[in-house]
């Protein structure tokens, strides 16, 4: 083999490699959303909310969690649950995992404590708190 051929080769596999790696450093978290679809849905949710309308702040938290329990899955994020798979996920991905977590038991309140009534400030909270964990993991 001719040596500028080897060259050559050797400059061609330089190059894969450092596309490779640059594609790799600017992906974010390896997975990529449909973020006008996840921008859509999450903004239909937002609209759900309603001061003089009591039943809509359960309604959002419920459907907050919905979203960023389907952006975990999508990542492939493993766990039979939202709790596990937070507990999976960790602080790596998410800049307030407390209040995650937080609103997360609240939306388990709503669903398992018939009598347990969401004050409006708190369903401001949740939705602030899963717009926030949806833009660390890359959805919206």
């Amino acid at each position: 083999m001719d040596g500028s051929l080897i060259i050559f080769l050797i400059a061609i596999l330089i190059v894969g490699i450092l596309v490779f790696l640059a594609i790799a450093m600017t992906s974010k978290h390896g997975h990529v959303f449909d973020k006008e679809n996840y921008q859509v849905d999450f903004l239909q949710i937002e609209q759900m909310l309603q001061k003089e309308n009591p039943a809509s702040y359960g309604m959002v938290i419920i459907e907050g969690d919905k979203i960023l329990d389907r952006a975990m899955m999508e990542m492939g994020i493993q766990g039979r649950t939202m709790g596990d798979r937070l507990k999976k996920i960790g602080k790596a991905k998410f800049s307030q995992l407390n209040s995650v977590w937080h609103v997360h038991r609240l939306r388990n309140q709503i669903a398992h404590e018939h009598d347990f009534k969401p004050e409006y400030r708190q369903a401001q909270h949740a939705l602030e708190t899963y717009k926030q964990a949806l833009k660390d993991l890359g959805a919206i």
